[in-house]
């Protein structure tokens, strides 16, 4: 599997820098090169590449931050992707300062739709947080979904590979306008930026988040989606409160039987296959949320817990059989570790039946 960092090849910055000379003909492909590929380039992960090439540019490129950004944005239809997000890096690195307020801002929405800003715009945050969520207000607007998805995804406070916007952490509520603004946009890219915002609020304020969710909800089905996709992480921690917001209630009448696993030891690499009974007395249908949590052997010798969600639908009265797996196949997300590992099935955020499994090295 491709990592990111090694998107960088020799080839993409041969062509970048013979894509910027086009505009700049005073810029030194053969400098841009070398600058890019000094010593630490190898050891550098995916950010750090980026910033040594963002760093490569504020060298060749024009000493006027002004000029600079026309240089780019002439270049910018070309270099699309996630691979290019030196470009928004760009105006975070040189365009912080006071003066450069304004042109930054605009120059965030001219690049956004090429490579998205929406780490470029963090900084500007912390540094300027009344202006830039007034500025960030204003592009929910926009008549380009990049630009709209940029007020949303730029203002998470937990953003993936961004950096922490703290105050947001402490205090998400700057940011609800963006996301009330947002709530029934037509972009599926925008709803689901909308969404994973209020999944971040929801690891540290989830009963805000759950407040806003039971107002929503029922509103439009744009902001049905957004609420339920939003309440994924309190869902699968079995909050009471989001599992009623969505008609999953504590079912006595509901138990598993039979749980089997396909085989009781599996190596790395392969698939647990395993089976239940999921019944239900009630006499009537009942809509389940029905998870799997693997208790994952770790390093230490205990246990810790990573929950899958199963099925999501209505079960009919009386018994149903349900057949799935799990996958061991090792990823550079996770680690396994041998030893024994537990298998529990999950009702509406209540735990039941349970089985053990030894994970072996292959």
């Amino acid at each position: 599997m491709e990592l990111f960092k090694d998107k960088y090849t020799p080839a993409l910055i041969d062509r970048t820098g013979e894509l910027l000379h086009q505009f700049y003909p005073a810029l030194d492909k053969a400098h841009f090169r070398d600058l890019v590929f000094a010593e630490g380039w190898e050891q550098a992960e995916f950010k750090a590449r980026i910033r040594r090439i963002t760093l490569a540019l504020t060298e060749v490129l024009p000493d006027s931050y002004e000029e600079a950004l026309h240089v780019l944005e002439q270049a910018a239809p070309q270099l699309r992707g996630v691979e290019y997000l030196f470009v928004p890096d760009f105006i975070e690195v040189n365009g912080l300062a006071p003066e450069h307020y304004e042109l930054s801002m605009k120059y965030l929405t001219v690049f956004t739709p090429y490579s998205s800003s929406e780490f470029a715009v963090r900084p500007f945050i912390e540094r300027y947080p009344i202006e830039t969520m007034k500025q960030m207000m204003e592009w929910t607007s926009s008549e380009n979904e990049h630009i709209r998805r940029l007020a949303s995804e730029g203002s998470r406070p937990r953003l993936p590979w961004g950096s922490k916007l703290r105050s947001l952490i402490a205090d998400p509520t700057p940011a609800l306008p963006i996301l009330h603004a947002l709530k029934q946009d037509e972009s599926l890219y925008v709803r689901k930026s909308v969404a994973n915002h209020l999944n971040d609020i929801s690891k540290d304020h989830p009963d805000l988040v759950l407040d806003l969710a039971s107002t929503w909800h029922g509103q439009h089905p744009h902001t049905d989606w957004i609420v339920r996709h939003a309440s994924r992480s309190l869902l699968k921690k079995g909050h009471p409160k989001a599992l009623a917001l969505f008609g999953y209630t504590e079912q006595d009448a509901v138990h598993i039987e039979h749980l089997q696993l396909a085989r009781d030891t599996i190596a790395i690499g392969e698939e647990l296959e395993f089976t239940f009974d999921v019944v239900n007395e009630s006499g009537q249908p009942q809509m389940l949320r029905i998870e799997y949590e693997i208790g994952y052997m770790k390093s230490n010798g205990k246990q810790a817990p990573k929950r899958f969600k199963c099925s999501d639908k209505t079960y009919p009265a009386g018994s149903s059989k349900v057949a799935t797996k799990q996958s061991f196949k090792v990823i550079t997300t996770r680690r396994y570790y041998a030893g024994l590992h537990t298998i529990t099935i999950v009702v509406n955020g209540q735990p039941t039946s349970s089985a053990t499994f030894v994970l072996e090295q292959t």
